[in-house]
């Protein structure tokens, strides 16, 4: 059957769960294997020859779903991949990024009923929860995450800015497009929708991300004082003013426009810390 003649107003992929259950089955074990063997390269990003074109066309897909909204059928431009290429990272829990499951985490894999509910504790509770050498390290760690947010944050906006005026332009050409079937404007409806989810996903998980940052933080001078701190807190208010600066969509979906390292992400219980 022909995807774009599919009902647009249903998502496309009604396989029986039987079906995805054997896929993945399949598809686990070689993805394992290939993770077992230290599937990150240099800067944490993945060896080239285990990435595909469309390995993260997946951001889009579960957006929808999780929206309950239909999944288009039609294939991604340039720029909507690389939004989606984009997001992965912002998504991703940063302590998985080089861990060995990496691999079954970038394909999608490894979240068959969606991605893990956020916990603004979790990023702490792994940083007190591993061992370093000295408690700086620990400050380094979360000082590395942090900088690397900021960085990522307006390079994905810059794509989304892109895709949303294209998207924009795809709307107005509903009325010059001559012969246009139900199922043409259904899957590019749901697909300026899905990059709008898409959005909005980074939206919410970079404004987490800040907030779990400062709890760390916070857990951090309680436990272990360090100067470095101050340099840390530097790198928080930067990220904060990047997110805040790239703010672009409004709504429930959505995230809010920054998050302040205050009392507010303090109302947690402490997390225990092991020894330096």
């Amino acid at each position: 059957m022909n995807p774009l003649r599919s009902n647009p107003a249903a998502p496309r992929y009604r396989s029986p769960r039987h079906v995805h259950a054997l896929v993945r089955a399949l598809a686990l074990p070689t993805l394992l294997m290939l993770g077992a063997c230290s599937a990150n390269g240099d800067f944490d990003r993945l060896k080239p020859n285990l990435v595909s074109d469309d390995i993260h066309a997946w951001v889009g897909r579960d957006a929808a779903r999780e929206a309950g909204v239909p999944v288009s059928g039609l294939p991604l431009t340039d720029d909507e991949r690389t939004l989606r290429d984009l997001a992965y990272p912002l998504i991703e829990p940063p302590f998985d990024r080089a861990r060995w499951y990496a691999i079954i985490n970038e394909y999608g894999l490894s979240h068959r009923d969606g991605w893990p509910k956020y916990a603004v504790g979790g990023y702490s509770a792994k940083l007190m929860g591993k061992h370093y050498r000295s408690a700086t390290a620990r400050y380094d760690k979360l000082n590395n995450d942090i900088r690397d947010d900021a960085l990522r944050v307006p390079e994905f906006f810059a794509t989304a800015r892109t895709v949303l005026d294209l998207d924009g332009k795809r709307a107005e050409s509903f009325a010059y497009v001559s012969a246009l079937t139900r199922a043409e404007q259904g899957n590019a409806t749901a697909r300026m929708a899905e990059n709008k989810l898409v959005i909005g996903w980074v939206e919410r998980s970079v404004a987490e991300r800040s907030a779990a940052y400062c709890f760390a933080l916070q857990r951090l001078v309680i436990a272990t004082p360090d100067p470095m701190a101050v340099e840390v807190e530097r790198s928080l208010t930067l990220l904060n003013a990047r997110i805040a600066e790239n703010h672009m969509l409004a709504g429930p979906r959505f995230g809010p426009a920054a998050v302040i390292c205050g009392p507010q992400v303090a109302v947690a219980g402490p997390i225990p810390i092991i020894s330096k």
